[in-house]
């Protein structure tokens, strides 16, 4: 989870907008609080939660404040990732875990970000993977080309006339960037 680690310290005001726990209903409820299991409701007095952004159920257990993307890390993935990705555990209250729940919600809220934001997030993205770089696509320019030859097959005593085709097509895709024109088979 190096990722969330260079989010929290290259660009702290965008780890406060990932993964924000929130309060279930009545104002008196506590924010969820992250830990390795979802344990969230009335039945169990605890507002603790393994879902990012997931709210707590409870006056007592949960968190007096919103938790974020780095609360999330260090408590329900654990530091590395071990547990909890992409899908969330789960022992009682709400939210229950279904399949990917913990990474389409993640994807959700870098969604919900600005243009700027983004582009911050898909460079540390790029930094923290081996060998990854951020390019910027502003047009592709396609072109299709195709050949066919056809052929009526002539045939004594029927009274229908067969027409074979066969054919061979490529494409031309060029990435363009103002000026400069890169063209890929």
């Amino acid at each position: 989870m190096q990722f969330a680690n260079a989010v929290k310290i290259s660009a702290p005001n965008i780890d406060g907008k990932v993964c924000v726990t929130k309060k279930k209903g009545s104002s008196s409820n506590k924010f969820g609080k992250y830990a390795g299991v979802t344990d969230n409701g009335s039945t169990n007095s605890k507002a603790e939660v393994a879902v990012c952004g997931a709210e707590g159920a409870h006056t007592t257990g949960g968190s007096e404040t919103a938790e974020t993307l780095k609360n999330f890390v260090s408590e329900t993935l654990r530091g590395d990732g071990s547990k909890n990705w992409p899908t969330s555990e789960f022992k009682a209250g709400e939210p229950s875990s279904t399949t990917n729940d913990n990474a389409n919600a993640v994807a959700k809220d870098l969604t919900k970000l600005t243009t700027e934001e983004k582009t911050i997030v898909a460079g540390l993205l790029a930094k923290t993977i081996e060998g990854g770089e951020v390019v910027e696509i502003r047009a592709v320019s396609s072109t299709s080309v195709m050949v066919n030859a056809c052929y009526d097959l002539l045939s004594e005593g029927l009274g229908v006339v067969p027409y074979a085709c066969v054919g061979s097509g490529m494409s031309f895709i060029g990435v363009v960037d103002g000026i400069h024109y890169t063209n890929h088979l």
